[in-house]
């Protein structure tokens, strides 16, 4: 539609540009390397380690058992699910509060893969000024192999990462061979593309828009923020009124400039494109790259490092000395979120220390309510729905309890033989005289006691369900 004179259109939308930040050299950039690599390598190596004989972690959703090294969970204990995430939570809002969004610039997913493929980009086209110049140059044989080159890079990392993914569900040893030989199920063919994909749009197209846009935690972070938690900061006192220090400039006309030589390195290699000189922004991840930058630039020009630091608002103002930050660690917030970690932490081990490695639910046989047997006796029928929660094969001896005369029937002399890591189902009946059973139905109390094949003597520990028997 044209636009009438004395008319302004105003866009609502505006396309982002394509951030290439320059790759950061320093102690900080070295840290987050380390970091990238740990994280890596426990999700592309630790599916590989085994444990007992099978994967050290392995999560069977189609059998329904969870491995964790020597731990064995299973869908009744999904409780323990509860507690990671309450420790997650409390876990991030207290590291929040202590130093900001370290979490964000140094281990979360989006940032290391976002990280590794700007190593894919910087590898093949270049740093930041020959990636600029070959995305305005026009298409020909060269960019088209670099652009190839690159994205074939990128094709076996997203792939190799759906694989690693899957793999954590399915055990990888069987999964790679099978998958070369087109021997895996659709469904984890499904999460490998799936998952694949998701790393090159995230990690490739989206980058920065991810942390931006669609993180929650980028707009919740200031509520976590206080004076005391540390942030990167551009020390304005220090380094303001900014300007090239030239040659021919007079010591009173240098005297009156700030350290800061506006170079706008800070702003190339800042993987979000702010400009930390403006300020704490809700953009900013953390990640120090600026302090890299900018610590190079002061070495350079014989100024001291920390223009951009790591420090707190409050030491910025001058409330207290930097070297003031660590006492200030023990202040209310930080104790309150540490206190709920504590709690959280104990109850969750303690939980899983003294949990039972068997469980057994107790299904009454619908099909049949009440019947006599052979002896005169009424009898109900019963599923023992037994859950191995173990690496070991355990024996189950089962008893009953409810009337003065009861009879449990349908188990072996010598108990349950339960394998490790098994789910499994024994009928099994439950006898009575009919002047105890009435009409209707009257509590009866099972109990399981069991112990590892082997040591019927030893760590005898038991269970109680209670159930109903039917009457006549």
């Amino acid at each position: 539609m044209p636009v009438k004179p004395n008319e302004q259109v105003v866009q609502l939308y505006q396309e982002s540009k394509r951030i290439h930040p320059k790759m950061a050299k320093g102690k900080f950039a070295n840290w987050r390397i380390l970091v990238i690599l740990a994280t890596q390598f426990v999700f592309y190596i630790v599916p590989w380690i085994n444990w007992n004989g099978r994967q050290a972690i392995l999560f069977d959703i189609p059998g329904r058992h969870f491995y964790l090294f020597g731990l064995t969970l299973v869908p009744a204990d999904l409780i323990y699910l509860t507690g990671l995430l309450l420790l997650s939570a409390f876990g991030l809002f207290w590291w929040t509060t202590i130093a900001g969004r370290l979490w964000c610039g140094y281990a979360c997913p989006q940032t290391v893969y976002t990280e590794i493929m700007l190593w894919i980009d910087h590898l093949v086209e270049g740093d930041r000024n020959k990636r600029l110049k070959l995305d305005k140059s026009p298409w020909n044989a060269t960019k088209i192999r670099i652009k190839l080159t690159k994205y074939l890079l990128i094709f076996v990392v997203c792939a190799w990462t759906g694989i690693s993914f899957a793999g954590w569900f399915t055990p990888i040893r069987q999964l790679v061979p099978n998958l070369f030989h087109f021997h895996v199920s659709g469904a984890v063919l499904f999460a490998i593309a799936f998952y694949g994909f998701v790393t090159f749009f995230m990690g490739h197209i989206m980058r920065e828009q991810v942390c931006k846009y669609m993180c929650p935690y980028a707009r919740f972070q200031s509520a976590m923020f206080d004076e005391d938690t540390l942030i990167i900061s551009y020390d304005t006192e220090r380094g303001e009124p900014r300007g090239i220090h030239k040659k021919n400039l007079t010591a009173e006309q240098l005297a009156s400039m700030g350290d800061c030589v506006d170079c706008t390195l800070c702003v190339q290699v800042c993987p979000v494109g702010i400009d930390i000189r403006n300020g704490l922004q809700y953009e900013c991840i953390g990640c120090a790259a600026c302090i890299d930058a900018c610590d190079e630039v002061m070495d350079k020009t014989g100024f001291p490092r920390g223009l951009i630091r790591y420090t707190t608002e409050a030491a910025l103002e001058k409330k207290y000395p930097e070297s003031h930050i660590k006492n200030r660690l023990l202040r209310p917030r930080v104790l309150g979120y540490g206190a709920v970690l504590l709690v959280v932490f104990s109850v969750l081990v303690t939980s899983l220390v003294t949990r039972n490695t068997l469980r057994v639910d107790i299904i009454k046989d619908r099909g049949v309510m009440v019947r006599e047997n052979k002896e005169g006796m009424l009898e109900n029928l019963y599923n023992l729905r037994i859950i191995s929660a173990s690496d070991d094969t355990q024996i189950l001896q089962p008893a009953v309890s409810g009337f003065e005369t009861i009879k449990l029937t349908g188990v072996p002399e010598n108990g349950i033989v339960v394998p490790a890591g098994v789910t499994m189902t024994v009928p099994v009946q439950v006898a009575t005289y009919p002047e105890y059973a009435d009409k209707g139905s009257h509590p009866i109390e099972f109990t399981f006691n069991y112990w590892k094949k082997g040591e019927e003597t030893e760590k005898v520990r038991s269970i109680t369900e209670k159930a109903s028997f039917i009457g006549e």
